[in-house]
């Protein structure tokens, strides 16, 4: 278990990858406590990932056949605190945004831009015209 990642994840690093491509800068990860996967600051936007197997996907989760009395409380415990951050940001004036890691990464980068437009973003970004010399 000491080989797993709690940061920077395949699916984490294929999202922000998406987002860049599409021009988003202005995100921070791993932010705040409990920590956010990608953070948009200013528009209050809060991105987990979550990996099915850790997190309880209602579909793609097997639990193990072995060690079955530590797997089950681990992963409702993993659930519960996810609910509790969640709740913990939207107190705090944050819209959370869940994806699971089996969603197609340019439809999750799809439903953070379209989360971020109903938060007043504007995705046009103008990159500055080089001067010839």
């Amino acid at each position: 278990m000491s080989r797993i990642r709690g940061r920077d994840t395949g699916p984490e690093l294929a999202l922000r990858k998406a987002l860049r491509a599409a021009g988003l800068r202005g995100y921070r990860t791993n932010w705040g406590r409990p920590s956010i996967d990608v953070a948009f600051t200013r528009r209050r936007l809060a991105v987990f990932v979550d990996g099915c197997f850790w997190h309880g996907c209602p579909e793609h989760c097997k639990t193990p056949k072995t060690n079955r009395a530590y797997w089950v409380p681990k992963i409702a415990r993993n659930a519960a605190r996810d609910k509790e951050s969640a709740a913990a940001w939207e107190s705090r004036g944050w819209v959370v945004l869940r994806l699971w890691e089996h969603v197609p990464t340019d439809e999750m980068a799809e439903m953070v831009i379209n989360a971020l437009e109903t938060r007043g973003y504007n995705n046009k970004v103008t990159k500055p015209e080089r001067k010839e010399r």
